[in-house]
Formats: C-alpha cells, structure tokens, sequence
C-alpha cells in the first residue's frame, strides 16, 4: 500500500505538510446513455483485486502532473475508448474504508451522452464494457452503486432547469422525441400538453420549418435548439418540469 503515498520531504511556513499520509485521489465517471427506450449506464469489468470479476464505473487513479479532469477523460478513454465528451463534477467520496487496498478519495463524474456516437473497446485494464440498464445493475465494486444512485439523481434533477436531455437527440427533432427522453430518464409519463407549453416558455426551440413522418401518420414538426442559448437556462431558480423524483436506486 506505501505506493499509495506520498513521501516527498518539503517544508513550508511551520507546518510540514509530508508529516501527514496523504490519501490515493482516484477519478469515477458515470456515462448515462438511452438505448432501446430504457436509460444505460457504462461499466467495465475488472480484472484485477480488489472485486476481480466485478462491474464498475471506468476511472482511475490521478497522476502528479494531470488535473481531475484531465485524469477523468485519460482513464475514460483508456478505459472504454470513448473520449471527447463534456463531463460535470458530481460529488468527492471519502469514506475511509470505501477501497480495501488503502486511504482512497474519488471525485466523480457525470455525463449525458448519445451512445451512437461511440465504438465501445475495452483495454488491457479490464475485461469487458458494456451498458447497463440503472434498473438492473449487476453487482458493483467500491461504492460505486452509491455513486450511480447520486448521478442518477442529479440528473432528474437538472432536467427541470437544465437543457441537458437535448444531448440525446439528433440535430433536428420531433417535440414527442423530446418528451420521451424526458420519461425515460424520469421513469414517469408526463402529460404532453403541459410539456409543450413549459417548452414554449423556456423559449430554447426553434422550427426548422420541415416535417417528418417517421414516428407518426400526421407529419410531425422538426425543431432544433437554439445554439446562442446556455446549455443551462435557469429561470428564477425554479424547476420548470416538476419532475417529482422518484425513488433512489438505493432506497434511500
């Protein structure tokens, strides 16, 4: 375990900082994704001690001379291939027995992210990647069913003042693909009326002017988001869609 500490021997001011163990930071980060109507997670399984065998979010350990961020996209992209996604800081987990090898901290993160646009390639480090329904996650290694369970929760959340669920659809798109990312990430039906005219008000679609016929008999209106808007639109810091979370994966 002493790997996992630092050892450097530096004086500042009248505190020396090396007099102190300095826990391993790890990086997490939680992919959701839609496929065939249910909401995805992405895993790798390890194939190493601790949890041998086990699925778990891909990340990493933070080395010296990379930011948190930067550590992030390194081991996604090692990890799974996937790479240039915008990601989001959830929450630092610190609990001290949550890795059985040694003092380790984890910040993770979380993206929204269309799984069409990635080929999955699992590297040396792990045996196997693969998406996963967050309804029926398999068993998982650290705590990173907790951490699922937070991201999942911050991303219902910010649905409601957010335009996040546009990172699932294509450029150009039916208001009824819209609502429907919407219930499939809040595993809820929403009344369409009401949906349009939150919509309307949030002022963030434009008519392309075409038409498509593909999801219904009627033509349907194309609409595309207005790319001069902030990705996040707050309005008086109230939830526009209510979304009215539903259970926690953990019961909690």
């Amino acid at each position: 375990m002493g790997e996992f500490f630092c050892e450097c021997k530096v004086r500042t001011g009248a505190i020396d900082i090396l007099e102190y163990q300095h826990p391993a930071v790890t990086v997490d980060i939680v992919l959701f994704t839609i496929m065939q109507e249910d909401l995805k997670v992405l895993l790798v399984q390890r194939n190493m001690e601790p949890f041998q065998g086990y699925w778990s979010l891909p990340g990493g350990f933070v080395q010296m001379a990379e930011s948190l961020e930067d550590a992030a996209l390194h081991k996604l992209k090692e990890k799974t291939n996937v790479d240039d996604v915008y990601l989001e800081q959830l929450y630092t987990f610190g609990e001290i027995d949550r890795d059985p090898r040694a003092r380790v901290i984890t910040i993770t993160y979380y993206a929204l992210v269309s799984s069409e646009k990635f080929t999955l390639r699992p590297s040396e480090a792990v045996s196997e990647v693969r998406w996963h329904s967050v309804y029926q996650l398999p068993s998982l290694a650290f705590d990173h069913l907790r951490i699922i369970d937070l991201a999942l929760q911050r991303l219902r959340n910010k649905l409601g003042y957010t335009t996040l669920g546009l990172q699932l659809l294509p450029d150009k798109f039916t208001l009824p693909e819209l609502c429907r990312v919407y219930e499939i990430i809040l595993n809820k039906q929403i009344d369409k009326r009401n949906f349009r005219k939150k919509i309307a008000f949030l002022d963030i679609l434009e008519d392309t002017e075409e038409t498509t016929q593909e999801f219904s008999k009627k033509p349907a209106k194309l609409y595309r988001f207005k790319q001069n808007e902030n990705l996040e639109i707050q309005l008086n810091n109230k939830n526009v869609f209510d979304p009215k979370i539903p259970r926690s994966l953990t019961g909690v």
